[in-house]
């Protein structure tokens, strides 16, 4: 729950006596809230009369409101209420039920909000523009989302619905992190084949593996039995060199979906067994390596990374290593990587770090702790050749708990190029216990490593 807060008139009275150079400011304007509540609850004065009635029901609320004060925020209100005094407005049933919301915000400034209410409250805002309502309900959606509260894929399809770009790569990056806590709940069934379209080609897919996604994506498949053509295009947008042969003979034994639509992947299931059977190095020499069926996701399994729970993270510097495969195909899945991470709570940057004395002798003052920022390192524990040819894309995923489940509510990505990711948790308040980083007073991190075919593979032309 979460009120929004708009407009608040302010009643202040400056006053200049005995040559006072400030003026004393007199402010009412809670009383004035007030006197506006009671307004509307009392019908006093009122000069208007809207009957809301629920569509489909015989439902009707009556309001006694003010032509002045709804014509304030609203300009459809100001020409619908322009020569008349009585109005029929006919609503869905949900946004029937939260108009005493919506008429409350146009009087003060300020309403309640609950999860279920979002969605007919920016209607209502949408329909009789009230743009500053509709900011504050489509930023408390989006700030829900970030929390793991909001039905993403909902949201999602109001977003596109109403045009609200914003929202609707809120809800994408959202059900990007978290399409494994997703892909098990009711919502799952609610996907549309657009959004589904949006979600299957992106690296940035958090899930336990790929086989998680194909079986994912054929329960989608089951319920929404989709045309043909949606679902080959479903199909072909899983990367199947990401899964182990062993696994890819199950599926072609076992797997409906590629019973009905097999003939549409047949190319690319050859491709991964042929993926798995060479090195990359030589398969490389008669194949094109750098698609994206290539690279890995943010896969969880421990092949590819390791959860790292840190207690009290202001506390002090922490470290751990973990091992990772060295690539997706079956010649590497028995060649390991191993990885040592640092995390610092206050790093300095050189700038800030202590200098005692300038250049003439005089102390300078030291850089206080809170003036560092927390740092993570991914370093590999050696550099041998075993990854000729791969280079590794880190991500930290950062998590946060709802209702019992852990859900990812930031990730940080960086290449072999740079050992930390810059921005990491930079505005993140590690001293307060309650911060929107923390779960019971620890930082919940996964590490994981994905190996990248680049440039040292060669495609000949």
């Amino acid at each position: 729950m979460l009120t929004l807060v708009g407009l608040v008139t302010h009643a202040a009275q400056k006053t200049d006596v005995g040559g006072e150079s400030a003026g004393t400011s007199i402010n009412h304007s809670q009383m004035l809230l007030q006197r506006l509540q009671e307004l509307l609850r009392q019908g006093n004065a009122s000069d208007v009369v809207l009957r809301v009635q629920a569509m489909g029901t015989d439902e009707v609320r009556v309001f006694h409101a003010h032509r002045l004060l709804l014509g304030l925020h609203s300009e459809q209100f100001r020409e619908l209420l322009s020569n008349q005094s009585e109005v029929v407005l006919q609503e869905s049933r949900d946004c029937a039920a939260v108009f005493d919301k919506f008429i409350r915000y146009l009087y003060c400034g300020e309403l309640t909000v609950l999860l279920a209410q979002a969605i007919p409250l920016h209607q209502l805002a949408t329909k009789y523009r009230v743009a500053s309502l509709q900011r504050g309900v489509a930023d408390y959606m989006r700030a829900h989302l970030a929390g793991g509260a909001g039905p993403a894929v909902g949201w999602y399809h109001y977003a596109v619905s109403t045009g609200d770009e914003a929202l609707r790569q809120s809800c994408l990056q959202f059900l990007a992190w978290n399409l494994s806590a997703v892909a098990g709940s009711a919502e799952w069934g609610a996907v549309s084949p657009e959004l589904l379209a949006h979600l299957l080609p992106r690296s940035d897919l958090v899930l336990q593996d790929e086989l998680e996604l194909f079986q994912a994506l054929e329960a989608w498949l089951g319920r929404a039995r989709p045309p043909p053509a949606v679902a080959e295009r479903a199909l072909r947008a899983i990367r199947y060199p990401m899964i182990p042969p062993a696994q890819l003979f199950q599926l072609q034994a076992r797997s409906a979906a590629l019973a009905r639509h097999g003939p549409a992947v047949a190319d690319l299931l050859l491709q991964a067994y042929q993926f798995h059977a060479a090195s990359p190095l030589h398969y490389a020499k008669f194949f094109d390596i750098n698609g994206s069926a290539f690279l890995p996701r943010n896969y969880l399994a421990p092949a590819w990374g390791t959860p790292w729970v840190i207690n009290n993270p202001a506390r002090d510097d922490r470290s751990t290593s973990f091992q990772t495969q060295l690539g997706p195909s079956g010649h590497d899945s028995g060649r390991r990587v191993t990885w040592n991470v640092l995390f610092s709570p206050r790093w300095l940057p050189v700038s800030l770090r202590p200098v005692y004395a300038d250049a003439t002798g005089t102390a300078l003052p030291l850089a206080r702790p809170e003036d560092g920022r927390p740092r993570l390192v991914v370093t590999p524990a050696s550099s041998g050749g075993d990854a000729a040819g791969v280079s590794f894309q880190k991500t930290v995923l950062v998590g946060a708990r709802h209702h019992g489940r852990l859900l990812v509510r930031h990730a940080y990505s960086f290449h072999q190029s740079s050992e930390e990711a810059g921005d990491f948790l930079a505005h993140a308040d590690l001293q307060r216990r309650n911060s929107e980083y923390l779960v019971e007073n620890a930082l919940h991190l996964h590490l994981i490593v994905k190996p990248v075919y680049h440039t040292l593979i060669r495609t000949p032309k």
